[in-house]
């Protein structure tokens, strides 16, 4: 006789999602490694109850966002795009001056970049807090140092 195992999978359901908070420095890190980090966080990949279709990812708070750093020629090579739907309606920045008007947007926009592109992403994209200096308003939150191996 055969011993039958049934083995089923769990599946996260939206009530049993714990949220954590997190905090990161970015004074001297890379943007895109930065970026990719930040991304496991908020979608939850770095826990075992990882459901693709349900947001289980934690907070992320990242502070001193204006002391980034891009590798190469990416200061003044890299363009942010936008576009408002009327001839020659394309605007076009560098980094160095996306850097100067609106820091916080660059890590943003290489966070969302990494997100799934539909009410998901938006979902866990709002889970991201990002600050240019290094205050920041959910101390009472508690955040945790972002642990290395994330």
């Amino acid at each position: 006789m055969t011993d039958h195992h049934t083995w089923t999978t769990h599946s996260t359901a939206t009530a049993e999602v714990e949220r954590a908070w997190f905090v990161v420095d970015a004074t001297g890190q890379t943007v895109g490694r930065l970026a990719s980090a930040i991304s496991q966080v908020l979608t939850g990949k770095h826990k075992p109850s990882y459901t693709r279709h349900i947001d289980t990812g934690d907070f992320v708070v990242v502070v001193n966002a204006e002391k980034v750093v891009f590798t190469g020629q990416k200061w003044d090579q890299k363009k942010y795009y936008n576009y408002s739907g009327y001839k020659g309606g394309l605007k076009t920045v560098t980094a160095r001056d996306m850097l100067k008007n609106d820091p916080t947007r660059i890590m943003e926009e290489a966070v969302w970049g990494m997100l799934p592109q539909n009410r998901l992403g938006r979902a866990q994209l709002s889970k991201l807090k990002v600050y240019a200096g290094a205050v920041h308003p959910h101390v009472a939150q508690a955040p945790a140092p972002l642990p290395s191996y994330i």
